[in-house]
């Protein structure tokens, strides 16, 4: 197994710590992958905050690459930030080969990873302009594998700003699957962590880790003005481990820390409760509620049989009973 790293100040990044657990030399092609999630704060719902953002994300991608990461995970909504109206979703949206995510695929091949970075997407489907949840997933060399757009949206607020993905036959299927360094992986976003339909079928069509950005806070202001009532429930500890152990797979959830601010105004804190499971159940890094990138090694073949005999979910289902 890989060698554990306590949470340490990165010393060329003073303001945010690392959490690792890693093997002396990052997974060789179709061995596994070295795996990077960020975890900060910052601004959101300006042109301003989206320009700090992309240029904290190629600083980032520095970092992650200077530690061997071969791919890396923002939050939900990384560019534009979680908290906006239907009004800035609108203004602040950009299509998936907009300039933003051509830095983005610049970056990717000047560090040499691959990343998922989220984004509000401006899309014309089916003869209208729509507006997504998306994640735009692109390789080391900086090609668009995947622009995943969010299916399942919470509450009214989200609904209010995106439409769902994937109502139109030409948006073509939801949940596919793709390989980074030899592993294949799948994509969903934030609220979709809780549906078990959702990672199993992505396991079920090949993938051995799922990526999940999110933005699970202690408290938002909503969109009427109103406050959350309650902190948004902390999966990172129970349905997650439940999702990588029945599907054999690792998750990677990386959330927001700290406070948002929309134009100076605090508008949502974050429960910084990042993580990455591995196909156990167990927790290969979880972060603080500060500042972090985590780094972990996801190495499928050192993960044996949960059961006696060979026993698997996957091959025991009856889907014709459900």
């Amino acid at each position: 197994m890989g060698d554990r790293i306590a949470s340490v100040p990165m010393p060329s990044a003073p303001d945010h710590r690392l959490q690792a657990y890693l093997r002396p030399q990052p997974p060789a092609a179709g061995e596994g992958l070295r795996l990077a999630l960020w975890q900060g704060s910052g601004a959101a719902g300006t042109t301003q905050a989206w320009a700090a953002n992309l240029e904290r994300l190629e600083q980032v991608a520095a970092l992650a690459a200077g530690h061997g990461a071969q791919l890396l995970l923002f939050p939900e909504l990384y560019l534009s930030g979680y908290i906006v109206t239907p009004g800035l979703a609108q203004q602040l949206a950009e299509s998936q080969d907009g300039p933003s995510l051509q830095r983005v695929a610049a970056a990717a091949r000047r560090h040499g990873l691959a990343i998922a970075c989220p984004y509000p997407e401006r899309a014309l489907v089916a003869g209208q302009e729509r507006f997504y949840d998306a994640i735009a997933l692109v390789d080391a060399t900086g090609q668009l594998l995947r622009n995943y757009r969010k299916t399942h949206l919470w509450g009214p607020d989200e609904r209010r700003c995106w439409s769902p993905g994937y109502t139109e036959v030409e948006e073509g299927p939801a949940l596919t699957v793709h390989e980074i360094h030899g592993l294949p992986l799948g994509l969903l976003n934030c609220y979709e962590a809780e549906f078990p339909e959702l990672s199993r079928r992505l396991a079920l069509q090949g993938a051995r880790l799922v990526l999940i950005p999110t933005a699970a806070d202690a408290w938002a202001v909503l969109s009427d003005g109103s406050r959350t009532d309650r902190p948004y429930p902390d999966i990172s500890r129970t349905l997650l481990p439940a999702h990588a152990f029945e599907n054999g797979c690792f998750i990677a959830y990386a959330n927001r820390c700290g406070v948002e601010t929309v134009a100076g105004t605090p508008m949502a804190a974050y429960l910084g409760n990042s993580v990455v499971v591995g196909p156990h159940g167990d927790l290969l890094v979880a972060a603080r509620p500060e500042p972090t990138l985590l780094i972990a090694d996801c190495l499928p073949g050192e993960y044996g049989p949960t059961h006696p005999t060979g026993t698997r979910y996957h091959d025991d289902r009856r889907p014709e009973l459900y």
